[in-house]
C-alpha cells in the first residue's frame, strides 16, 4: 500500500487553537464527529495548503477567518500555520540513482529530499508565507510542485462538503482541467500557458522594435547624406592612421622588441648576480668560521701547556720526596752495616748531587726517564759495593724499613702516573701546534676565495651598469616616439605588435645572440631611417589635405554612428524576438500535441472504468465522458500590420502565422438511466448526481490513481447499499491510494483503518481523538 501522505500539523488554524497533529497511516482514515466540531477544518487546512488562494473556496470571507479567532474562554491567536509531511521514496526503477533535472525526475516528488515538508502561514495582515522543507518560496512554486505529483487545489484531489456532484456541476472545461490534474497533465498545462504568454510578451516587444525602427529610419537616411561629403576624408583619414600605423607601430615595434632583449638580458643578469653574491657570501661564512674557530684551540694550546706545567711542578715535589725517601732508606741500610764499613760524608754528598741531577735531565725528556733512574741505581749500587770489606760479600743483607719501602713504593707509582700524563699531554700539545700550521693554510686558502668572489662581483656590477645604462637609452627614445605619437592625436597603446608584425621593416628574430642583435640593430635603424623619411613626407601632405578640407561637424557625425548603431542595435532585436516567438510556438506545438495524445489514450481507458461502475451504481445504463467540439477564436484585430511594414517583415509574419489561442476541448458527461429517460444531467435527482460523481471519480483514480484523495462527507446523499457499495470501492482502491474522509455514515467508518473523532472543548476549540482498528476485528 503508497503511504506517501504521513501527517498533517495544525495550529491556531480555524477551530484548531492548539498545536494537533493527525497522523495518516496507509489505506482509509475517517475522520468524524458532530456537526460544528471542526471536522471540516482539517479538509480545509489540506486544501489550503495545496495552494488555495480564495478563502471563499475555503468557507470564509477573507484569510483572517483562517486564524483562530477566539471565544469567551480563549483568546484569539495572531498567525495560523499548518504543515503536510510527505514521504518521497525513488520512482519504480530509479532507485540508487542520482537525480537529474535533465533527464526528469527520480523521486515522486519533483525533488531529491527523502522526506518533503509543505508549510504555510498567514497572519492577521493576510499575507501568506509558503515554506518547503523549511525554505521559502512563491506559491506559484507549490503549485507547479504539486502539479507535477498529479495534485492541487481546484482538481478531485479535495472534494469538499456537498460538492459529490462536482464534476457534473462543473463546466465542460473544469472538467478537462480535473482529468488533466488526475492525468499529470497540469504541469504541461502550466509550461504551456507560460510559453503563451511570454509569446504575447515577444509579440508586444516586436511590434515596439518595428515601430522604432520605422521612426529612426528616415532620420538616418537624413544624417547619411550629411555625412556623404566626408567620405574621401574618411579615405585620407584612414589612409594617414594606416601610414601611421606603420611609421609610429615599427620604430615602437622595434623599441619594444630591444627592450625586451635588453630586460630579458638584465633579469638572467640578475640571475647571475644571486649566484655570484652567494658565492661570495658562503666563502666570506666559511672565512668568518675559520676565524671564529682559531682563538679556540689557542686557548687550549694554552690551557693545555698550563696543565702540563702544573703536573710537571708536582712530578718535580714528588721527585723530591722520592730523593728524601731514598736517603733515609740508604741511611737506614748504613746504620744496619757493619761499623767499620760506611760512606765518607763528601762521598754521600756526591751521590745525591749526582743522582739529582740525572734525574732533572731525565724530566726534560720523559722517554728516558727509566734509564735515568737505572743509572742512578747503579751508581748508588756501585758507591756501596766499594765500602764492603774483602770476604764479607756474602754477608746476609741489611733489611730495610717496611715503612719507608711501602712509602718509597706509593711515590714511585704516583710519579710513574704523573709522567705517563705528561706524555699524554705533550702528545695533544704537538697535534694542536701542527693544527695551528694547518688554521694558517685554510685561512690563506679562504681569502683567496672571499676576493676570487669580490672580483666577480665587481666584474657583474660594471655589466649591469652597461646594461642599465642600454636600457635607459631605449626608454628615452621610445619616450620621444611616443611624445611624437601623441602630437599626432593617438595614442601608443593604438600601435598592437600584431598590427604591424608585417612591416617592410620589421626587427630581426629575437633569437639572435647580443653581439649580433647590436649589430642587427644598428642595421636596421639605417634601414628605417630611409623608409621613415619616406613615410613622414606622406603623412605631413595628407595632413595637409585634410585641413584643407575643413573640419567635420562631429556633432552630425556622431550622431549619425550613433544612430546607425541604434538601427542596427533594433535590427538585432527584431531578429531575435522573431527567432524568440518561432521556438516558443515550436514549444507549444509540442506540448499541445503532447497533451492531446495522452489526454486520448486516457480518455478511452477512463470512460471503459466509467461504464463499468456507472452500471455497479446504477445496475445497468451507460455512461461516457465525450469531447466538445474545438473552437478556434482569433485574438485581438490590434495585431494587424501597419501600412509601413517592410516586404521582409510581413513575408515573417506570414510565415509565422497570426496568433491564435486554441481553445481546447471541454468534457460532456452523457448519462442514460435504466427505466428513466432524461434529457440533461439537470433532470437527475440529488442522489443520482451523486451517483454519477462518484463513478466518475473512481474511473479517474482507476486510471491514474493520486497519492491520496480528500474527501468531505460526499457520502451523505447515499443511502445504505450504495453507501456499503462506496465503502467496498473505497478498501478496493486504499491498495492504491490513500483516503482522508470526512463521514457520518456506518458503513464508511467500518471501512476506515483510523477513525479520528473531532469535538469541541468546552473552551470553543476542536479537540481530536484517534482510534486504529486492528485487521482482524475489521474483517
Amino acid at each position: 500500500m503508497p503511504h506517501l501522505l504521513k501527517r498533517l500539523e495544525l495550529n491556531g488554524f480555524k477551530s484548531f487553537a492548539n498545536k494537533t497533529v493527525l497522523e495518516f497511516p496507509t489505506g482509509i482514515t475517517a475522520i468524524v464527529g458532530p456537526n460544528g466540531s471542526g471536522k471540516s477544518n482539517v479538509i480545509d487546512a489540506i486544501r489550503w495548503l495545496l495552494g488555495e488562494r480564495d478563502a471563499k473556496n475555503l468557507r470564509g470571507g477573507k484569510g483572517e477567518d483562517l486564524i483562530f479567532a477566539g471565544t469567551p474562554k480563549r483568546p484569539r491567536v495572531g498567525l495560523a500555520q499548518a504543515s503536510l509531511h510527505f514521504d518521497n521514496p525513488p520512482l519504480e526503477g530509479t532507485r540508487g540513482k542520482p537525480f537529474d533535472e535533465a533527464q526528469g525526475k527520480q523521486h515522486f516528488f519533483p525533488v531529491e529530499f527523502g522526506e518533503v515538508t509543505v508549510s504555510r502561514e498567514i497572519g492577521r495582515g493576510g499575507e501568506s508565507t509558503y515554506f518547503l522543507n523549511r525554505s521559502e518560496v512563491r506559491l506559484k512554486d507549490i503549485i507547479d510542485f504539486f502539479a507535477a505529483a498529479r495534485l492541487g487545489s481546484r482538481g478531485i484531489t479535495v472534494v469538499t462538503q456537498g460538492n459529490s456532484d462536482m464534476v457534473l456541476r462543473a463546466s465542460p472545461e473544469e472538467r478537462r482541467e480535473m482529468i488533466e490534474e488526475v492525468l499529470g497533465l497540469k504541469e504541461y498545462q502550466i509550461k504551456k500557458h507560460e510559453a503563451e504568454r511570454r509569446l504575447r510578451s515577444s509579440q508586444i516587444n516586436l511590434d515596439k522594435v518595428k515601430a522604432l525602427m520605422e521612426e529612426i529610419a528616415p532620420h538616418l537616411r537624413s544624417l547619411k547624406r550629411q555625412t556623404s561629403r566626408w567620405e574621401r576624408r574618411d579615405e585620407y583619414a584612414k589612409e594617414l592612421r594606416e601610414i601611421e600605423d606603420r611609421f609610429f607601430g615599427t620604430q615602437l615595434s622595434g623599441l619594444g622588441r630591444d627592450l625586451a632583449r635588453v630586460e630579458g638580458e638584465l633579469r638572467a643578469h640578475e640571475g647571475r648576480r644571486q649566484d655570484i653574491a652567494a658565492r661570495k657570501d658562503k666563502a666570506e661564512q666559511a672565512l668568518v668560521a675559520l676565524e671564529s674557530a682559531e682563538p679556540k684551540e689557542r686557548e687550549e694550546l694554552k690551557a693545555l701547556q698550563a696543565s702540563i706545567k702544573e703536573i710537571e711542578d708536582k712530578r718535580n715535589e714528588l721527585s723530591r720526596e722520592l730523593a728524601r725517601l731514598e736517603a733515609r732508606m740508604e741511611m737506614h741500610a748504613a746504620s744496619a752495616k757493619v761499623p767499620e764499613v760506611g760512606l765518607a760524608a763528601a762521598e754521600l754528598t756526591v751521590l745525591v748531587k749526582n743522582a739529582r741531577q740525572a734525574l732533572q735531565e731525565a724530566l726534560q725528556d720523559p722517554s728516558s726517564l727509566e734509564g735515568a733512574v737505572k743509572r742512578v741505581l747503579a751508581d748508588i749500587d756501585a758507591a756501596f759495593s766499594k765500602t764492603i770489606p774483602p770476604g764479607r760479600a756474602g754477608a746476609k743483607p741489611v733489611v730495610q724499613d717496611p715503612a719507608l719501602s711501602a712509602e718509597f713504593e706509593k711515590v714511585s707509582k704516583s710519579l710513574h702516573e704523573l709522567e705517563n700524563r705528561i706524555m699524554e699531554l705533550r702528545d695533544r700539545e704537538r697535534s694542536l701546534e701542527k693544527s695551528q700550521e694547518s688554521f694558517y693554510r685554510a685561512f690563506k686558502e679562504e681569502m683567496a676565495s672571499v676576493q676570487s668572489a669580490r672580483d666577480a662581483l665587481d666584474e657583474w656590477s660594471r655589466t649591469e651598469q652597461a646594461k642599465t645604462l642600454e636600457h635607459e637609452r631605449l626608454l628615452m627614445r621610445k619616450e620621444e616616439v611616443e611624445h611624437r605619437v601623441r602630437e599626432a592625436g593617438r595614442r601608443p597603446e593604438e600601435f598592437a605588435e600584431e598590427r604591424i608584425g608585417n612591416s617592410a621593416f620589421a626587427s630581426p628574430s629575437r633569437n639572435a645572440s647580443d653581439e649580433r642583435g647590436k649589430a642587427s640593430a644598428d642595421t636596421r635603424e639605417s634601414r628605417i631611417e630611409g623608409d621613415a623619411a619616406d613615410m613622414e613626407r606622406r603623412m605631413f601632405r595628407l595632413r595637409g589635405e585634410l585641413a584643407a578640407m575643413g573640419e567635420v561637424d562631429e556633432t552630425v557625425v556622431n550622431e549619425a554612428r550613433t544612430t546607425e548603431e541604434r538601427y542596427q542595435f533594433l535590427e538585432r532585436e527584431s531578429g531575435d524576438l522573431v527567432a524568440a516567438e518561432a521556438d516558443l510556438r515550436r514549444l507549444i506545438r509540442e506540448l499541445n500535441e503532447k497533451i492531446h495524445v495522452q489526454f486520448s489514450a486516457a480518455l478511452v481507458k477512463i470512460n471503459g472504468e466509467f461504464q463499468k461502475f456507472f452500471e455497479l451504481m446504477f445496475g445497468g445504463g451507460t455512461g461516457k465522458l465525450v469531447l466538445e467540439k474545438p473552437e478556434v477564436k482569433k485574438k485581438k484585430e490590434d495585431m494587424e500590420e501597419d501600412e509601413g511594414q517592410t516586404a521582409a517583415s510581413a513575408a515573417a509574419e506570414e510565415d509565422l502565422g497570426e496568433p491564435k489561442e486554441e481553445k481546447e476541448p471541454g468534457i460532456e458527461i452523457k448519462v442514460s438511466l435504466p427505466r428513466k429517460r432524461i434529457g440533461s444531467l439537470d433532470m437527475l435527482s440529488g442522489g443520482e448526481r451523486s451517483l454519477v460523481g462518484i463513478a466518475t471519480l473512481f474511473a479517474l483514480i482507476s486510471v491514474s490513481p493520486p497519492p491520496f484523495l480528500v474527501l468531505d462527507e460526499i457520502d451523505a446523499p447515499l443511502d445504505e447499499r450504495n453507501a456499503r457499495r462506496f465503502a467496498e470501492m473505497l478498501k478496493e482502491f486504499s491498495k492504491e491510494t490513500q483516503f482522508i474522509i470526512v463521514t457520518h455514515n456506518r458503513a464508511t467508518m467500518e471501512a476506515a483503518d483510523v477513525l479520528y473523532g473531532v469535538t469541541l472543548g468546552e473552551d470553543g476549540t476542536s479537540k481530536v481523538l484517534s482510534m486504529k482498528f486492528a485487521e482482524e476485528a475489521k474483517v
